[in-house]
């Protein structure tokens, strides 16, 4: 299973939020690049770099901080946050993004999202299915929508999707413990698709959202989690960057 830490960018600064509230922003770094380089000094690989001004302002605003990262370090990148328009997938990619991250996007646009999936292939784009109470959420998750989760999690498995991040809302920031229940309820879906249709692609899922002890790692590895975001359990040591690095070294 893939470790994958979280920056979260308000002002150019990395902040953490409670349930996705810009009102609880708290902010733990005025350098993302520098806790970016503390990540790869551990051994990390890959990096989950949300743009929250861009979430809020429904395009892409924090690019230079991305160029800054992956200029250099050799983190791979999955950037999301207010990419809404081929031009702003554009400034994503041309910045260093390995991979984008579209949620509201593929609830209100789906023909948009599905053009870049079939563009830019299913390693490029991840699936954001951001959810409250099996709910998903949109726009920085200010608002829920009518959409039920495990469904539409299945209609993009039936595009073409193959990463999909799922963020519990309710457990986001709240360092209580993820959604075990819930994530293995969308590995099996994933792979009732798969069998149903023949297809040997299945869901590579990334668990998100609550994780607060590194116990629950190995967890989220043996229900099939592909990959997990942490986020405020490294910056309120919860778990070390010497814990990831050892687990990392051990896989």
């Amino acid at each position: 299973m893939r470790i994958i830490p979280a920056i979260d960018i308000i002002d150019g600064k990395c902040v953490r939020l409670s349930k996705g509230d810009y009102d609880t922003k708290k902010i733990y770094n005025e350098s993302p690049l520098e806790v970016a380089k503390q990540f790869e000094a551990h051994g990390i690989e890959y990096l989950h770099l949300v743009d929250l001004d861009g979430a809020k302002s429904k395009h892409i605003v924090n690019h230079k901080v991305l160029d800054q990262i992956a200029s250099k370090t050799s983190l791979k990148i999955d950037f999301g946050g207010g990419l809404k328009t081929d031009e702003d997938l554009k400034i994503a990619f041309d910045n260093g993004a390995h991979q984008i991250t579209g949620g509201s996007i593929a609830v209100k646009d789906p023909d948009t999202f599905g053009s870049w999936l079939q563009n830019f292939g299913a390693d490029k784009i991840i699936l954001g299915a951001d959810a409250n109470n099996e709910k998903i959420a949109v726009s920085g998750w200010q608002e829920e929508s009518d959409k039920e989760l495990i469904p539409f999690i299945k209609e993009y498995l039936e595009k073409g999707i193959s990463y999909v991040i799922c963020t519990d809302i309710s457990k986001d920031g709240m360092l209580q413990g993820p959604s075990f229940d819930l994530y293995k309820k969308i590995i099996a879906q994933g792979k009732v698709i798969a069998d149903d249709n023949n297809i040997t692609r299945e869901i590579k899922l990334i668990a998100s959202g609550g994780i607060s002890t590194f116990d629950e790692l190995p967890k989220l590895a043996e229900i099939g989690c592909e990959g997990t975001i942490i986020g405020k359990a490294i910056y309120e040591n919860r778990i070390s960057l010497k814990q990831l690095e050892k687990y990392i070294l051990e896989k």
